[in-house]
């Protein structure tokens, strides 16, 4: 029996519990979380390594060694430059954040690739959670940076008072609408992609099953399959990347207003 390519999505208890009127079950997604982040905490525990430091009279020098430090100097070269070109300088100090939000993203984005794994992004609960964390984050950061003018957000300066009524509920509309597209932007690709998947796996099944000139035949679906895995694997990092370099963008509107 074939099920349905919707039901990978469904989270499952994995140990039951509850509060009263609370449901504290672990379940799947939870699970696959912090799996995410334990693979965080992995990475980050090869950064500081002491086999790749070199200690010499002149003092300690970092020592790529091994392919893993490279992986992660590139992520760091990437986001440092995606972080200087949409923020530039004084966006520097909010590189951990992003970088932290671009590798948990990533992970969680591969992790949904393994077989009979979890996708925990291609539900709108955990994009929207990520998405206002950044939301309230950048405009933290902007009331803390400009107090009251932080307001010039929503009416730019030289505007025309007429065009104030028109334009201000457009801005503030707009405004609001962020961490909605950006969490809706995530989540539909993750879930559209492992959907088709689901869809031709399933396909590729039934003609399997079928056998004789059915069971040859199945072979074409199957390399389809293949490429969509190659495909999907693209979109989880850039999904990722659009991911940060929206968020770098938010807080370049929060950091210089308009």
């Amino acid at each position: 029996m074939i099920t349905s390519p919707l039901d990978q999505f469904r989270i499952l208890p994995i140990f039951f519990g509850g509060l009263g009127n609370f449901d504290l079950s672990f379940t799947n997604e939870a699970l696959i979380l912090f799996i995410a982040l334990g693979s965080f905490l992995f990475l980050s525990y090869l950064q500081v390594s002491p086999n790749l430091y070199l200690l010499s009279d002149a003092g300690a020098f970092l020592v790529p060694n091994n392919r893993w430090f490279l992986l992660i100097e590139n992520l760091y070269l990437a986001i440092s430059g995606l972080l200087y070109d949409n923020v530039g300088s004084k966006g520097q100090i909010y590189f951990p954040f992003l970088f932290v939000l671009f590798l948990f993203v990533l992970q969680a984005n591969l992790i949904g690739l393994i077989p009979y794994s979890f996708t925990a992004t291609s539900h709108i609960i955990v994009t929207f959670s990520l998405a206002l964390i950044v939301f309230l984050g950048v405009n933290i950061v902007g009331v803390n940076t400009h107090g009251v003018k932080f307001l010039n957000l929503f009416l730019p300066s030289g505007t025309a008072l007429p065009l104030a009524f028109l334009l201000v509920p457009l801005e503030i509309v707009s405004f609001l609408s962020k961490p909605i597209s950006l969490s809706v932007r995530l989540f539909a690709n993750m879930m559209a992609g492992h959907t088709l998947l689901k869809v031709i796996a399933g396909f590729a099944w039934s003609m399997m099953q079928g056998g004789g000139l059915l069971f040859v035949a199945h072979l074409l679906p199957l390399g389809v399959l293949i490429l969509l895995v190659g495909l999907e694997l693209g979109v989880a990092l850039i999904q990722a990347y659009v991911f940060t370099v929206l968020s770098a963008i938010y807080l370049n509107d929060s950091l210089n207003l308009h």
